[in-house]
């Protein structure tokens, strides 16, 4: 042991540089010893220099070293009482990653010995383990906030134009030949010209990256040669992953990912990340110790009523507790940080309602909803929730407060059956295509609550949903027990991939059906990376542990898919450029003002509107109008909106159907803007009122009249 630092602050947490030195702050209120241990930033198993932190305040230790510098390598010691049947699980044999690092360097060794208990003992996690295994964990380091932002301006897109696309960092680049090689699968790669022409191209306006906080790959996965891929196996909630950086893992991935921002706003792109508070790497009681277990398990994490046990509605092991005062200040802290410093736009929260039960069930006015409802920094950021967890009743599509938007898996889920053929899905596609407010309406909430998506990284892509009957899971080595199995898909006739062009070219139309209803529905559409060029897993509708060429996206993309791409382009083109596609209100059914049409109004295939009877019978063709002198929301000045008015005519039936247009007064011209049975760039065919129009099989048709 060296000499003791000075006493230093309990404020802020973490390791803080000042430009002469660095102040250490670890919340620990059980701990009875906190030791700082720094490494030989040449050989990081190799200790430097050992001291403890002998101040306290409020449960924080805390001491200031003076002279030391940024690019510091570091771990903590907490000794405690090792009593599982308390819940406290101290062991000073365990290196710990700081809760609050900003950059952490090095990876898990399976091999080490990294769990807090002896796994050879017949009393399994009763019994401590003494051995040391700071040679095979990772390692904090200190970081300076020193980046030049250079006037960034964030592109703050408003609700009712956003596109979101989202994306995986490493699997975006890594195989595009425009991305520089030495920057593929890296935040530089994604702020690359080649990556954000891409995206320009599309026309999407923001990125919803998956997990970018420093994540672990699971033991078991290691051991079958597989990664987790996605990364919702979170080690540091406030440290960049390592592993998607151009610039090194000493501190250079905070900068790296601050360029990666800058340039992305640049181009207009916001950027929100997907973020995993609700549970860690650290398993249930018998995974791993390497942070929060290790410094304050009965704070960190919701333990059962035999504290022994970790409280699970993740299925990942352990649930993060946000009830614990610690622990949502930690959380606040790091949305804080990714706001104001890595300056993110958004935020799209992994199982949140694991984080708002309060103290069981799920509770909209939750500790955790609070917090979030009254922090400045937040409130002008986008807040996604994926309202569900594994629990009891934890399916909350609807319920989160007016401050959020939701993805909304009731869309993905009707808009699926509806294009795979199956019956009663009209009354509930007609929820889903106008902004659910069966959902979001008497809450108080807009159209914008609805995040709507028919894929996303968790299942099907969008081609394998039209090519596929059932998952193919095989390669993830569970014996295709895993992923979902219920997934309202339909393979056009053949299972996989076929040489066959009927089957090819339904499929196809089948994408481009998906893709224009996704972005003529009112909500805010988010597009799965990859859906645009048609990218394939063979059937794999749970590649988390695949990082390889079976998520990597393939930018060899041949007529075919080049054609899906411009189609994508060219209806998200549509979506920005047609005012009553960017709604704020729920329609209303009725002429509003002096308006010549109804807001909304539905048709069957004979031009009449539709009654009740007809939502209740086997409905695979129908029509709806959105009227574009009815939108009830002003502009930014106050002016009324005025656009076009837009007829769309969906018809999944394998026949064509002839759709007889409404009368004259609807309108006495209509040009036809889409047809996912035909070329992209129409001639802007006129029909004139009560005209007849045939759509063909499984198809979809827009129509426009000019305001």
């Amino acid at each position: 042991m060296s000499e003791a630092p000075w006493p230093g602050k309990p404020s802020p947490l973490g390791a803080t540089f000042d430009g002469h030195g660095v102040n250490f702050a670890v919340y620990s209120p059980k701990a009875e010893r906190i030791e700082v241990c720094l490494h030989d930033p040449a050989d990081p198993a190799r200790e430097l220099r050992r001291f403890e932190l002998v101040e306290r305040t409020a449960h924080v230790w805390h001491g200031y070293v003076p002279g030391l510098p940024t690019g510091t390598l570091y771990g903590l010691r907490a000794y405690g009482p090792y009593d599982p049947a308390r819940g406290l699980r101290f062991n000073g044999a365990k290196l710990l990653v700081d809760p609050y690092a900003r950059a952490v360097t090095g990876k898990v060794d399976w091999s080490a010995p990294v769990h807090g208990y002896d796994v050879l003992s017949p009393q399994r996690d009763l019994a401590p383990d003494p051995q040391d295994d700071a040679w095979g964990v990772p390692k904090s380091v200190v970081v300076a906030d020193l980046f030049d932002w250079g006037g960034d301006m964030r592109p703050e897109t408003p609700w009712p134009r956003s596109v979101i696309y989202e994306l995986h960092v490493r699997g975006f680049t890594m195989r595009h030949p425009g991305v520089p090689e030495q920057n593929r699968g890296t935040y530089a790669g994604l702020a690359s010209p080649a990556a954000i022409d891409h995206l320009r191209r599309l026309g999407v306006t923001a990125v919803e990256l998956l997990p970018v906080h420093e994540f672990v790959d699971d033991q078991l996965l290691v051991e079958k040669g597989l990664r987790n891929y996605w990364g919702y196996n979170t080690l540091s909630f406030f440290a960049p992953e390592q592993r998607y950086s151009s610039l090194g893992s000493r501190g250079g991935q905070v900068a790296d990912f601050k360029e990666m921002v800058k340039a992305l706003h640049r181009a207009g792109i916001e950027v929100i990340i997907d973020v995993v508070y609700n549970h860690t790497c650290e398993g249930n009681q018998l995974g791993p110790t390497l942070s929060l277990k290790g410094l304050a398990n009965d704070a960190y994490y919701r333990l059962a009523d035999d504290p022994r046990y970790y409280a699970d509605v993740t299925g990942c092991g352990n649930t993060v507790d946000a009830r614990h005062p610690q622990t949502l200040k930690l959380i606040m802290d790091s949305l804080r940080y990714w706001a104001e410093q890595m300056h993110v736009d958004g935020f799209r929260f992994d199982l949140a309602t694991a984080l708002c039960r309060d103290p069981v069930d799920f509770d909209a006015c939750s500790s955790f909803l609070q917090a979030v409802h009254q922090d400045p920094a937040l409130g002008r950021l986008k807040l996604i929730a994926e309202p569900w967890d594994v629990g009891e009743r934890g399916y909350q599509v609807g319920g989160f407060p007016a401050q959020w938007s939701e993805w909304n898996g009731r869309y993905r889920d009707a808009v699926r059956r509806f294009w795979k053929g199956d019956p009663g899905q009209a009354a509930e596609l007609g929820y889903r295509l106008t902004g659910s407010a069966d959902l979001y309406a008497l809450a108080g909430r807009k159209i914008y609550a609805s995040v709507n998506f028919v894929t996303a990284h968790d299942g099907f892509t969008l081609r394998d949903l039209v090519s596929y009957n059932q998952k193919h899971n095989e390669s993830n080595l569970e014996g295709n027990r895993d992923g979902h199995d219920d997934n309202a898909t339909w393979n056009c006739g053949v299972e996989g991939e076929t040489a066959d062009p009927e089957v090819n070219e339904l499929r196809e139309r089948q994408q481009r059906n998906l893709i224009a209803t996704l972005l003529l529905s009112q909500g805010v559409p988010m597009l799965c990376s990859g859906s645009e060029m048609g990218k394939t897993q063979l059937g794999n509708n749970n590649a988390y542990c695949h990082d390889d060429e079976t998520t990597w996206l393939d930018w060899d993309l041949g007529p075919r898919r080049e054609t899906l791409l411009d189609f994508t382009a060219h209806m998200i083109r549509l979506r920005l450029r047609e005012p009553v596609l960017q709604r704020l209100r729920f329609f209303r059914g009725a002429r509003l003002w002096d308006s010549s049409l109804k807001d909304l109004a539905w048709f069957r295939p004979d031009g009449r509107e539709m009654t009740e009877a007809d939502w209740q019978s086997f409905v695979r063709s129908l029509a709806f109008l959105l009227g574009g002198d009815a939108i009830d929301t002003p502009d930014e000045r106050g002016i009324r909106i005025i656009g076009d008015t837009l007829l769309v005519l969906m018809n999944a039936h394998h026949e064509v159907v002839q759709y007889r247009l409404p009368p004259v007064y609807w309108g006495a011209e209509w040009e036809i803007l889409v047809d996912t049975a035909g070329e992209i760039e129409l001639k802007r065919p006129r029909v004139a009122a009560e005209g007849a129009v045939d759509v063909a099989p499984r198809s979809l048709m827009v129509l426009g009249r000019r305001r």
